[in-house]
């Protein structure tokens, strides 16, 4: 295995955020290769150890977000996909991604069925805001390993994570698949708006698979990669405190290629 993971980061048709996604990968120590969504079942995945599915509006959120994505994706990419999966190589889906893998029924079981949806916010209004995140520490989701809180943009009109029945919301909290929480300002979760920005239930920010290597989530850790993307960094440089050397975001990249490198034959 080459020292640089490669990672593809599939673009187009609405999507946005490639080039942050690209540069965080690289950041991180892997090698990020920019594919068009269509070109993608000829491009294949054999070449890569991540996959990642990025923000935006894709297919302009028609039938509700992610919902084309999702049938183009399970049409044309399936088996591909399958053994993607089962060779134990990483997925990552940030908004749009996370809606789409949701509708795949990638996650939160990885096995193509669907048990959860993501709708429209309690709010009723697109939201736009920096929210704090509180991190599960049993959860088995490598990418946030090693976290406590995170504090990451959200923007979004459809967050709410929604479960189909008492049975799937039982199975995520038992496995431990709820690795990201809305949280307050001392790191507890909360349903509370604003703090929540969409209602999700159990204050769900973001879901991986039982194996830890699928996760989705709202919030953007590709937007908060250097200190000077946080909100109030001049207000911080201003009174004399201290900035961090990196933006939060970035842990969630190296946690992935620091794993790939770890088990590495």
């Amino acid at each position: 295995m080459s020292a640089d993971p490669r990672a593809l980061v599939i673009t187009g048709d609405g999507l946005n955020c490639e080039r942050e996604t690209a540069e965080a990968l690289r950041l991180a120590g892997a090698a990020p290769e920019l594919v068009h969504v269509s070109d993608v079942p000829e491009r294949g995945l054999e070449d890569f150890r991540i996959l990642v599915l990025i923000g935006g509006f894709s297919n302009g959120d028609h039938l509700g977000a992610g919902t084309v994505q999702a049938s183009l994706f399970r049409h044309r990419l399936r088996r591909p996909l399958e053994r993607f999966v089962a060779e134990g190589r990483l997925v990552l889906g940030v908004c749009n991604g996370f809606q789409t893998l949701v509708k795949m029924g990638l996650l939160p079981g990885a096995d193509w069925e669907r048990t959860a949806t993501i709708m429209a916010n309690d709010s009723g209004r697109f939201e736009d805001r920096w929210v704090h995140l509180a991190v599960d520490p049993a959860s088995p989701c490598l990418w946030t390993r090693g976290l406590r809180r995170l504090y990451l943009p959200v923007r979004h009109g459809e967050g709410r994570f929604v479960v189909r029945d008492t049975a799937a919301a039982l199975s995520l909290r038992r496995r431990a698949q709820v690795p990201l929480r809305y949280a307050d300002e001392n790191g507890r979760p909360t349903m509370n708006y604003p703090e929540n920005p969409n209602g999700s239930e159990d204050a769900v920010a973001g879901v991986c698979d039982p194996s830890g290597r699928i996760f989705g989530l709202m919030p953007h850790p590709e937007a908060y990669l250097s200190p000077y993307n946080h909100p109030s960094w001049t207000r911080r440089a201003a009174l004399g405190l201290p900035l961090p050397e990196e933006g939060e975001g970035l842990a969630l990249f190296r946690n992935a290629v620091a794993f790939l490198r770890e088990s590495a034959p």
